[in-house]
């Protein structure tokens, strides 16, 4: 008599990813891409943390100082216009606010124990509305639209 082998599962294949070619076609989900824009915005605000002391401490030393900072804001310095510090400021703007939102979206998520899909993907938009919303308000007022 012959025995008949068992019949073995097969098993699941895990292989490296290529990041040139799958990386680009996977799809993100928007909790993700929230993720993602927290990690750059503390880095953003981790590396110009040293121009924005600096600026805060040019407006306060003195009348003559702020004069000096107002007018990059204005007229521009280094042979750029005061529209690309303006840029700059607003990206700072950005990076502070979308951090600010998504820290207390990961805030309520721990402190609620909120992990399901669905509530990730609403606080998700809600950080990206919240944070482009007050970041375009912000810039208006940065760039005298009121």
């Amino acid at each position: 008599m012959t025995s008949q082998p068992t019949p073995t599962r097969s098993r699941t294949e895990f292989r490296n990813i290529n990041a040139l070619s799958d990386l680009p076609s996977y799809r993100l989900p928007l909790a993700g891409w929230v993720s993602i824009l927290h990690r750059i915005s503390g880095a953003l605000i981790f590396f110009l943390l040293p121009l924005v002391v600096w600026t805060f401490d040019l407006s306060v030393s003195s009348e003559y100082s702020h004069a000096r900072l107002s007018a990059v804001f204005s007229q521009g310095a280094l042979g750029l216009p005061g529209a690309i510090f303006k840029l700059l400021a607003l990206a700072l703007i950005w990076a502070f606010l979308h951090h600010l939102i998504a820290g207390l979206r990961h805030l309520v998520m721990d402190a609620a124990h909120a992990v399901t899909k669905e509530f990730g993907r609403n606080s998700a938009l809600l950080t990206l509305v919240l944070s482009l919303l007050t970041t375009v308000l912000l810039g208006a007022k940065l760039f005298n639209l009121y």
